[in-house]
């Protein structure tokens, strides 16, 4: 039997699944505890999530909630965000290790340094950041309202888009303003292989392609359908299509077939040849660890108070901008 380790004691991993998934139910009911789950997560942790979801989707739903404690089963800037809304929460991430290659390839110093060059430029930055660097934006953004606040920013006024470079071509082209981008990317959509992409759709000339705007260019060419992850999945259940090639982390393909049991889902594999587009980072948490989490309180996610104000600024700003689009549309 396995064993986790604290400072405190030895705690007995339960046994079985069963037994893992109803000590998890005991310890979020005594806790008064939220699970929050991203689509790219395990089967079995979105299976016993009180909420599925993008990650700031999940931080908003989890900061309307009366819980105490939020344990985010994603990675570690999504814990950031979460704890950015809801500061009197405790804030649990099953594995602190649990990165993300984009908000790494963002560095908030090499960052400052690089809106120092441009001091003349409002700052959108993607919510795939740390809080440091979302603390240094003017605005936040998502894959899903990107190219519509870009769009409300003033026609003369510069714009330095961070971190994913993919994303910000993609806004770029849909917008038809001048970014300039920092040039961080996701490894996960940078892994796809346009040759079996190019197969799987001779195989199936009847399928929809439907792609991330984080994937790179020539992908997205090829796509019937670009969006952010819970678009996409909108998309494959409004769609009159029964054949879905998708070209994002394959974890949100168990949402697709949940909600869509008639249709069919197909991954693409990487440059590699083999289907190794799983987000590593994201795979980190498992039920033992979201276990272990509830059972020590940690790992728990801290954000210096100074940085945590500045940074939920550019998040509010972004809500607000949104609230006065859609107000102007009704």
């Amino acid at each position: 039997m396995t064993a986790v380790c604290t400072a405190k004691t030895v705690s007995p991993v339960p046994s079985t699944r069963k037994e893992l998934k109803g000590a998890i139910a005991e310890l979020r009911k005594k806790l008064n505890a939220v699970i929050l789950a991203h689509y790219y997560q395990d089967p079995e942790i979105q299976d016993i999530a009180d909420f599925i979801g993008d990650s700031l989707e999940l931080s908003r739903r989890a900061a309307s909630t009366n819980a105490d404690v939020i344990v985010f089963c994603g990675v570690h800037f999504m814990a950031e965000t979460a704890k950015i809304l809801s500061p009197e929460k405790i804030v649990l991430l099953p594995d602190l290790e649990a990165g993300c290659s984009l908000a790494d390839d963002c560095p908030a110093d090499e960052f400052a340094a690089f809106r120092d060059k441009h001091p003349d430029h409002i700052v959108v930055s993607y919510i795939n950041c740390t809080a440091a660097v979302k603390a240094q934006s003017d605005l936040i953004c998502t894959s899903s309202n990107a190219v519509e606040l870009v769009n409300q920013l003033p026609k003369d006024q510069p714009i330095l888009f961070a971190p994913d470079q993919n994303l910000g071509r993609w806004v770029q082209k849909q917008s038809g303003r001048k970014l300039t981008i920092w040039p961080g990317r996701c490894m996960v959509h940078e892994t796809f292989s346009e040759e079996a992409l190019l197969k799987l759709k001779i195989m199936h000339p009847d399928a929809k392609v439907i792609a991330h705007p984080e994937c790179l260019e020539n992908l997205l060419e090829l796509a019937d359908y670009i969006g952010s992850t819970s678009k996409l999945l909108e998309f494959t259940e409004i769609s009159s299509c029964t054949k879905f090639i998708v070209l994002t982390e394959p974890g949100i393909l168990h949402q697709m077939k949940l909600k869509n049991p008639k249709k069919e889902f197909m991954d693409v594999p990487g440059i590699d040849g083999c289907s190794c587009n799983e987000c590593p980072y994201m795979r980190l948490n498992t039920l033992e660890k979201l276990w272990s989490c509830l059972s020590t309180m940690k790992p728990s996610i801290e954000i210096e108070e100074g940085v945590r104000q500045k940074a939920f600024i550019p998040i509010q700003r972004m809500l607000n901008m949104k609230e006065t689009q859609e107000a102007s549309e009704d």
